[in-house]
């Protein structure tokens, strides 16, 4: 079971990035897809979630406005578009598998995750 996110780069404040979430050797069917974050020095912290069918999602309260998160079975995918990015965004960014109904937004919910991809937002 592999998740591999990518996408991450370095942007200016105001910018836009896509990130992706793809799977490999699993099946994303089923699975409850989590975006989180590490911003140097701090820990880890939840971003995003989306449920199998992708028609619930939850967000970070700080991120709400600007992030949207989807997914696309048919890819086995789930992307996170961040808009209107803030330096305060500046961190590692995971994705994570699980096949919970409840508590998306605790790091322990999750089975299976990606490698992290390093968004950057400064001027």
């Amino acid at each position: 079971v592999q998740l591999q996110a990518s996408g991450g780069g370095s942007v200016q404040p105001g910018g836009s990035l896509r990130l992706s979430c793809a799977a490999s050797s699993f099946t994303l069917d089923y699975a409850v897809i989590g975006w989180f974050r590490q911003a140097p020095g701090k820990e880890r912290e939840f971003v995003a979630a989306i449920n199998w069918s992708g028609d619930r999602s939850y967000y970070q309260d700080s991120v709400k406005s600007r992030f949207t998160i989807s997914r696309d079975n048919a890819d086995t995918a789930v992307y996170l578009q961040m808009n209107n990015l803030k330096p305060e965004d500046t961190a590692v960014y995971y994705c994570a598998a699980t096949s919970a109904s409840t508590r998306w937004h605790l790091e322990g919910t999750y089975k299976y995750w990606g490698q992290g991809t390093l968004v950057t937002v400064s001027s």
